[in-house]
């Protein structure tokens, strides 16, 4: 199997063409292309082939080619020697693998289960607190008693001293009801909630910008592989043309300054093609860091527009109502409103009642058994409490005065950020047709230019130039095509659309609202839900 940016191939199959734009192949029976090297085709007539890769038995022709139906380059993919039969990979394929494998995406979702925690311990305000009490030990217990005998004289004074050791023990238990607290309990509880609804729309975010750079990342590897492999043709064309101005030079038909200007595009070739292997490593480490597997043979990508908004308004009011960042900035609006009357709350009376009992045994000397039992009702007016309460309030009305600007500005910056990415977009539609058309141009050039050097009425450096113009051409179409998918992706995101669901992928999508049910109403346990 071969790969071409924008459409895929077997080098083996006769009756296979492809749909210009529409990133899906269909069968001719007419058609057949064999695969081989990209920029080979420029060099000599057309038809004769002119090498056979090593390994991979697959020749390149000389000639222009379909360009009709050209839409990228053709790239060998590394997996070529499998077959046709060998699976590559897809970008729904990487997207999966990112969802359930990228470290910041599952940080987030731990992030999120730890706030689900802030509802139980709201709702805590509700329920009893007990408590149970237990003493023992040894104590000693010593009275010196005076009396006077006054029926003998002199009076007779009488000294007694009674001392005994005593095991004592005891134990208790204490029961406390808030029955009322200026409604904080209330307060708490819902701004628990809505920190809850905040975190899951900040998980909404990190998915989003997960699945958006795993989407990137699989296209920038797709497009530095092509330009890599164009490179490394335009290196080997450049090397044909270096021999044949050295084989013409010796017979006299051109002078040695044609040759340096071969020599010296040939250095400039190499030199491009070490910045596209650079590139290409690069593109591969990022695909490893983010999709969390190393990358195989690539299929090619396509764009989501479909997912996307068909006009610009709508797509507009879908991000300033839709997108998670500015969902998660009402969340925090909300909390920020409970705040301040959670604050509020401290200046209101508490009302509670307190239930007690204990026992104790030998406590006192001649009283083996002590029982008490006690039910308190205690109510506390706060007067002034060193204006503490005051300062949180007007904190907490700034805090949320700051929250509403924030608000605000994430609706711009979901505004902004859907303007860009449909502008983008339109573009890369546009560079695409525009390239395109360079492309068949440059080849139909290049072919003209080569005839007229046979004849003597075109330079080595004029094919040269034709030759380079080309390989910019083909380099700016895949440049386009990977523009082309990715502004797709980042137009969905910015309307809030880019998830599992949206794109209707095969994988179990993660519920945050599972944990939550498991630890809302949790009285007691310190396992999580997981058995941590």
């Amino acid at each position: 199997m071969g790969v071409i940016f924008g459409q895929r191939f077997c080098v083996n199959t006769r009756d296979f063409a492809f749909i210009p734009n529409s990133g899906f192949p269909y069968r001719s029976s007419s058609l057949m292309l064999v695969l081989g090297k990209a920029l080979a085709s420029s060099v000599g007539r057309a038809g004769k082939v002119v090498e056979k890769r090593r390994g991979t038995g697959v020749c390149g022709m000389r000639g222009r080619g379909p360009r009709t139906y050209l839409l990228g380059l053709a790239l060998i993919a590394a997996g070529l020697a499998t077959g046709c039969a060998a699976r590559a990979d897809t970008l729904e394929w990487a997207l999966v693998q990112a969802y359930q494998n990228n470290p910041s995406l599952n940080a987030q979702r731990a992030a999120l289960r730890a706030v689900d925690e802030n509802v139980p311990q709201a709702l805590s305000g509700y329920r009893p607190k007990l408590s149970a009490t237990a003493n023992g030990g040894y104590n000693y217990f010593s009275q010196l008693n005076k009396s006077v005998n006054q029926q003998v004289f002199p009076n007779q004074v009488i000294y007694t001293d009674i001392g005994e050791s005593l095991g004592t023990r005891g134990f208790g238990a204490t029961a406390t009801q808030t029955l009322y607290n200026g409604f904080q309990t209330a307060n708490r509880t819902r701004q628990a909630e809505s920190q809850v609804m905040g975190a899951r729309e900040t998980l909404r975010v990190t998915e989003q910008q997960v699945l958006l750079d795993a989407a990137t990342a699989y296209m920038n590897l797709l497009r530095d592989q092509a330009i890599l492999d164009l490179n490394r043709r335009n290196v080997e064309v450049l090397t044909e043309q270096l021999k044949q101005t050295r084989d013409r030079f010796n017979v006299g038909e051109v002078t040695r300054t044609d040759v340096a200007q071969a020599e010296s595009r040939l250095a400039a070739g190499r030199s491009a093609l070490l910045g596209a292997q650079s590139n290409y490593v690069t593109s591969q480490a990022n695909y490893r860091r983010v999709i969390g597997v190393d990358p195989g043979r690539l299929d090619p990508g396509t764009p989501v527009d479909r997912l996307s908004p068909a006009v610009l308004p709508k797509a507009i009011n879908a991000g300033e109502t839709q997108s998670p960042s500015v969902l998660a900035a009402m969340y925090g609006v909300d909390v920020a409103e409970l705040t301040v009357k959670v604050s509020e709350g401290a200046l209101y009376p508490n009302l509670g009642v307190t239930a007690s009992v204990a026992y104790s045994y030998d406590s006192i000397p001649q009283t083996p058994k002590q029982t008490n039992v006690a039910i308190l009702g205690q109510l506390t007016v706060p007067i002034y409490q060193g204006g503490a309460e005051y300062s949180a309030i007007r904190q907490s009305k700034e805090t949320l005065g700051q929250q509403r600007l924030n608000l605000d500005v994430n609706r711009d910056q979901a505004r902004a950020t859907v303007v860009q990415s449909w502008g983008q977009l339109d573009a890369a539609k546009a560079q695409i047709e525009a390239t395109t058309a360079q492309v068949n141009a440059a080849e139909i050039a290049l072919n003209g230019v080569r005839e007229e050097a046979r004849v003597g009425q075109r330079t080595t450096l004029d094919v040269l130039n034709a030759q380079q113009e080309l390989v910019n051409a083909r380099v700016a179409l895949v440049t386009a095509q990977h523009d082309r998918v990715v502004a797709s992706y980042t137009l969905l995101a910015a309307v809030g659309g880019l998830s599992m669901q949206r794109l209707g992928l095969n994988v179990m999508i993660y519920d945050p609202q599972v944990h939550y049910q498991q630890v809302r109403d949790a009285w007691i346990g310190v396992r999580t839900p997981d058995g941590r």
